[in-house]
């Protein structure tokens, strides 16, 4: 049994995540690509990460922008060719970066030659590597009926009819997704001797998609939270139910993982602290670390029965008490994960912060602040550390986004449950392609991105928030970004990355505060999330030096608006 109590590598790491269709074309065809990747290094470099989260790379049909592969052995053409991925990954590590690779195997493309076999006949040997099951029934003019009840994450039935065969397949996602099936063990073979051909290659770990529904309920029940005409999802169900999950991690990491010096981080959702430890935990033998969604839900509201698709204002209390609790619960016991946004997610400083031209990147820098002094690895998602914001494209035509397209479809056209109005808002605010227009390097054509057409509209305020404006200016929130990195990797490595943490004012809905604590010092960490200017204490007076602020003086106890600022004292 391996022990991850002590320093790891992965627990001093800066991430930041590429999603590379938006992420540099090099060569005019709009989509972003490898060797685009490649030629931004020295710029990430400069700004200090050193582990790179890769968003699927392997060739792909693109139902769901790559999350749908269909051969896990080669790149998607698009991106370019296996020669330009290894030429970015060595550039990478001559540059001191680690490479993570995105691996989406709860479910292939339906394009994968696998799953072609699998629907070709009841009886060939790829049948059992999905999971087909017979219809529960007819209705009334004859149609076949879903084997249950379950909804996909993207909206509308969990399971696709496939004539040929008279039989329906599993697909938690979009129809072009179908679920692998762990149960059996061949599957799981072709999976380790995948996870070894890129290890081998020289990758330095992975982040696992949709990891913890990998192992479905026995005997595949109704799942009785589902509404008809609701926009609901039987992930949560699946998730609660599945016994396997575990079982299989062990086997996953004992197989592929454990024999590298490598990072691992699984996508969980619906997946509490206590869950986590057993995952993530110091002696787990599993993963690393892994991402929850907690507080991606503070804005949502839950008794619209809508999942995401829904608004409420960011109660901070809520918030705080969700970061502070994944704080405490996992300390000394499991290593966590740091991030505010990705790329299903919508840009941080439009949704927790307050994205007008007057406090963009002051709140950038106080979020950024709050997230980068706790403890775990934090992840920078790009055009993070410059600030891009949200988009708000006028036709719901203008947008690529599966989940979007499907939820618009169901709400309005199928049910009529949200007008065209409403569907719109709630993709401005919560819609994936927030995160997912391309970066805006600089002032030129679309922001720098490409010299041809771009595969989405970009954002209009590229000429105003770009990388380059952004590093030429040294109060910039790149710079900033560039500084906590510094800090974190640095001089206060110990107290940011191993450090305790101790929350403060946890029932204080404007301010954000708390302590990192180590061997004779601490850290102080104040954050004002209002507009407003607020008088907060906690303890300020002698024997304090700042470390970092996002205003060039100090108030006091006299907190300005989006003031974020750490203090170091002696213990």
């Amino acid at each position: 049994m391996a022990d991850h109590s002590g320093k790891q590598w992965w627990k001093e790491a800066v991430v930041y995540q590429i999603w590379p269709r938006s992420f540099k074309d090099s060569d005019g065809d709009g989509l972003g690509d490898i060797p685009g990747i490649t030629e931004k290094l020295p710029y990430l470099a400069e700004l200090g990460i050193n582990v790179i989260w890769l968003s699927p790379v392997f060739a792909s049909p693109n139902d769901d922008m790559g999350y749908d592969i269909s051969d896990y052995r080669a790149i998607m053409p698009e991106f370019g060719t296996m020669a330009d991925f290894d030429t970015m990954l060595e550039t990478a590590h001559c540059l001191g970066i680690k490479i993570l690779m995105d691996l989406v195997v709860n479910h292939s493309s339906d394009e994968h030659a696998w799953f072609e076999a699998s629907r070709a006949s009841r009886d060939n040997e790829y049948r059992d590597y999905y999971i087909w099951r017979d219809s529960s029934g007819h209705d009334e003019a004859g149609n076949p009926l879903p084997p249950n009840n379950w909804v996909s994450e993207f909206s509308g039935p969990a399971w696709a009819y496939d004539e040929h065969t008279d039989q329906w397949y599993l697909h938690m996602f979009s129809k072009k997704q179908p679920d692998l099936n762990w149960e059996n063990p061949k599957v799981r073979q072709e999976i380790f001797d995948i996870v070894t051909f890129w290890l081998d290659k020289g990758v330095d770990g992975f982040r696992l998609d949709a990891i913890n529904i990998i192992s479905k309920p026995e005997g595949l029940p109704d799942d009785p939270a589902v509404v008809p005409g609701k926009q609901t999802s039987s992930i949560p169900f699946v998730i609660e139910n599945g016994t396997r999950v575990h079982e299989w991690m062990h086997e996953l990491n004992a197989q592929t993982f454990a024999k590298y010096d490598v990072m691992t981080v699984g996508e969980m959702s619906a997946t509490p602290p206590e869950e986590a430890i057993q995952f993530s935990g110091f002696t787990s033998d599993e993963l690393h670390m892994i991402f929850h969604f907690e507080h991606m839900a503070v804005d949502s509201d839950p008794d619209a029965g809508m999942g995401k698709w829904s608004r409420k204002p960011v109660d901070l209390v809520e918030l705080k008490t969700i970061l502070n609790e994944w704080q405490t619960k996992l300390a000394g016991k499991a290593w966590g994960s740091l991030y505010w946004n990705n790329h299903d997610q919508p840009r941080t400083i439009s949704r927790f912060g307050n994205d007008s031209p007057e406090y963009r990147e002051r709140s950038g820098k106080m979020l950024a602040t709050v997230l980068h002094f706790m403890q775990g690895t934090p992840y920078i998602y790009q055009g993070e550390e410059f600030g891009m914001t949200n988009v708000q494209f006028e036709a719901i035509e203008d947008y690529k986004d599966l989940d979007s397209l499907n939820m618009y479809e169901g709400m309005v056209r199928q049910y009529g449950t949200l007008t065209h109005e409403q569907a719109m808002e709630l993709i401005y605010a919560k819609g994936r392609d927030n995160a997912r227009t391309p970066v805006q390097w600089d002032d030129s054509a679309h922001g720098g991105f490409t010299t041809g057409t771009p595969w989405i509209g970009g954002n209009p305020n590229f000429t105003e928030i770009n990388a380059a404006e952004a590093v030429s200016r040294e109060d910039s929130l790149w710079n900033f970004y560039r500084q906590l990195i510094a800090l974190r990797r640095g001089e206060l490595q110990d107290l940011m990355v191993y450090g305790g943490f101790v929350p403060l004012g946890e029932d204080d809905a404007q301010v954000y505060a708390y302590e990192r604590t180590g061997e004779g010092e601490k850290l102080l960490v104040i954050a004002n999330f209002t507009d407003q200017e607020l008088t907060r204490d906690f303890g300020l007076g002698e024997g304090l030096s700042k470390v970092i602020s996002n205003y060039a003086d100090d108030a006091g106890t006299t907190l300005r608006p989006y003031e974020a600022k750490v203090y170091r004292l002696a213990n």
